[in-house]
């Protein structure tokens, strides 16, 4: 049995459900609101590239290095972006959350408070995970803000970590969330979408 097992997450006016092929249509629709593939710092992917995408986190999830998810608005049933569990340690029970982008007009709306709450619940109250983690590009100050929002520490910058999709090498900050602060954290997510 995988660690992490397929699983269909649902509140908020969202719902995160196992990324498959089906979905292809819905994100190249979604990655073309703002033609997000265009940004440096993102792995969003073009259009012509949006199955290989998939089939490549589907590959990923087979290989139990990646669980990706396609992010569903409630109301109208359309794709509004994609998000993943990754770097997955059974071990030591810890996993990353990231590859995570939304259509341009799902950004800065209560859309990834509500998935961080799915995800960030499912990994300590159902995994029992005892740290999740994420990361960035140095350069991806929008993507570090919200990690902040989120309640997660910063653990620090890995130096001329990894490619960017220009072939640049980017420096990598990684933040973390241990089971400690899990309660707090959940008790302030809740909060801002009360809001």
């Amino acid at each position: 049995m995988a660690f992490v097992e397929p699983a269909r997450l649902s509140a908020h006016g969202v719902t995160l459900e196992p990324l498959e092929l089906e979905h292809e249509g819905g994100l190249r629709a979604a990655a073309a609101d703002g033609e997000l593939w265009q940004l440096r710092v993102t792995s969003v992917p073009a259009p012509a590239e949006t199955r290989d995408y998939i089939a490549r986190a589907l590959a990923d999830r087979g290989e139990g290095q990646r669980f990706a998810f396609a992010v569903i608005e409630d109301a109208t049933g359309d794709v509004l972006g994609s998000t993943s569990y990754h770097d997955i340690l059974p071990a030591v029970k810890r996993l990353e959350i990231g590859y995570t982008w939304y259509a341009r007009r799902a950004q800065r709306t209560h859309v990834n408070t509500a998935c961080k709450l799915l995800l960030l619940a499912h990994a300590f109250d159902t995994l029992g995970c005892n740290v999740v983690g994420w990361r960035t590009d140095n350069f991806n100050f929008a993507s570090q803000r919200a990690i902040e929002r989120l309640g997660a520490k910063k653990d620090g910058v890995l130096r001329g970590h990894a490619l960017r999709r220009d072939g640049t090498i980017r420096d990598t900050v990684m933040y973390s969330l241990h089971r400690g602060e899990w309660p707090e954290v959940r008790a302030h997510l809740r909060c801002l979408l009360d809001r």
